[in-house]
């Protein structure tokens, strides 16, 4: 039989997966290569060419165990689908956008009087051309808005009647009309001096308006320039310098399997305080029946031993290590491509050079996380620095990484520290008899060594 699947080409499978010719066996093509079935003959203690029991086992410390752990490292191969039966992948619908944004609308909001409530973050959520309009119309309509109470103040006085009487004392000076009524409103707000309009101090009424008008035109310049600031200096414009990698991916390390990501930061000037989050989003339905369509689940990424908290000053390798307490324990690398669900990562720190606190978010679906792959090195050291090399930021290589799920591989190394937990003693029985045998011990010390384990004291006698 070929060394590959039947209508896959040995191209498509680099050196590691070449381990030796693959069977049928129950829905999957499964390797019978020399390792696999040493591993799996030591776990299940029978013979799997002749389906016949094995005798006991007996595993050789530093030998048999690193050989065993090797073989069980390339089971990625000994699990793979066959080219029947690949897996059926559904289209998802992000909550979270790669870049960060979130996907979700707001509809049917009845009560919107409280978007008035806090208005100044109103206007900084509006969009750029919604805020420009609203920065023009807000100085254009308090100008004309003063400029029509001049106006209107003119004329109830009679200035506008009395424009060519040289006796007579207006309210302002050389104000002849609307136009000339609105441009001592912009004059007047913007404080930029008077010039041929002039108020004088026989209108009382003008004086109060002219309080008023500096008053509110230093509140309105306040609020508005203090809108476009904060638009302007958003920390989530530091966030589009901040990175995820584009696909995530699970391997080995350590012997456990971990779910990982990588992070970087583009700019010279760091991210303080910086401190990074996972959630995992996908349905659940409750033992009551209740469906959660988006239920969120925390992944832990180093919480408990303070490993969430980065240095970012070079791209940082995320590691969630699967255990008992995370919600992929029993997910195989078959289970997990059938799944659906999304990751959600989220990166927090504060902004070094003016220190508002930014928030990067980006999202990985089922088909963005690779098993059995590592990401590519991109830190090199060069002549009295490091460099980074951000064109393999993304890149990611295969590596041998077992296709069983980590409570699979757990159990499976648990047994093989069982078999060599009982395997010691009776090699140590063989070492203790080939020593007794190799210095001519008599029948009682062969005696006493199977009672005991162990040699006994062996006296001499003197010859007289």
């Amino acid at each position: 039989m070929d060394a590959t699947p039947p209508g896959v080409s040995a191209a498509g499978y680099s050196p590691l997966h070449t381990l030796g010719p693959w069977v049928p066996r129950e829905g999957l093509w499964v390797s019978l290569s020399q390792g696999s079935l040493q591993l799996r003959e030591l776990l299940t203690g029978k013979n799997l060419k002749q389906n016949q029991p094995l005798q006991a086992p007996r595993l050789r410390p530093g030998r048999d165990l690193p050989a065993a752990a090797t073989a069980m490292a390339q089971e990625n191969t000994a699990l793979s689908p066959g080219p029947e039966e690949q897996p059926r992948r559904r289209g998802r619908q992000r909550y979270v956008e790669k870049d960060g944004r979130c996907n979700v609308q707001q509809g049917n909001v009845r009560e919107t009087y409280r978007y008035l409530t806090d208005l100044f973050t109103t206007l900084v959520d509006l969009q750029w051309r919604l805020s420009l309009l609203f920065f023009v119309l807000a100085y254009a309509l308090t100008w004309l808005f003063f400029g029509a109470i001049w106006w209107l103040i003119a004329y109830g006085r009679g200035d506008l009647e009395h424009l060519e009487d040289t006796a007579w004392t207006p309210c302002v000076n050389n104000l002849n009309g609307f136009v000339a009524a609105f441009l001592f409103s912009i004059e007047t707000e913007t404080t930029i001096g008077y010039g041929h309009r002039v108020i004088t101090d026989q209108c009382p009424e003008g004086i109060v308006l002219l309080l008023l008008q500096a008053i509110l035109g230093s509140m309105v310049n306040a609020f508005m320039v203090g809108c476009m600031f904060v638009k302007i200096s958003q920390p989530n414009k530091r966030a589009a310098t901040l990175v995820f990698s584009s696909h995530a991916v699970v391997s080995l390390r350590d012997g456990r399997l971990c779910l990982m990501f990588r992070v970087g930061d583009l700019r010279s000037s760091h991210i303080v305080e910086a401190s990074i989050r996972a959630k995992l989003i996908r349905s659940r339905q409750t033992l009551e029946g209740e469906f959660i369509p988006l239920h969120q689940t925390d992944l832990s990424v180093g919480f408990e031993t303070g490993d969430d908290r980065l240095f970012l000053v070079s791209p940082l390798v995320i590691s969630h290590e699967i255990d008992a307490a995370s919600p992929f324990w029993e997910a195989s690398r078959r289970a997990l491509e059938r799944d659906d669900f999304e990751i959600v990562v989220i990166l927090e720190g504060m902004v070094e050079a003016t220190g508002m606190t930014c928030q990067a978010r980006s999202s990985y679906l089922v088909d963005e996380v690779l098993w059995g792959h590592r990401f590519t090195s991109v830190l090199t050291l060069e002549d009295g620095f490091y460099e980074v090399d951000y064109a393999s930021f993304h890149q990611t290589f295969e590596v041998p990484t077992p296709s069983c799920s980590a409570r699979e591989l757990a159990e499976a190394a648990a047994r093989l520290d069982a078999h060599l937990y009982w395997s010691i003693p009776s090699r140590l029985d063989e070492k203790v008899e080939e020593e007794g045998l190799g210095e001519g011990a008599g029948e009682e010390a062969g005696a006493d060594k199977e009672q005991n384990g162990c040699l006994p004291p062996v006296e001499s006698e003197s010859k007289v």
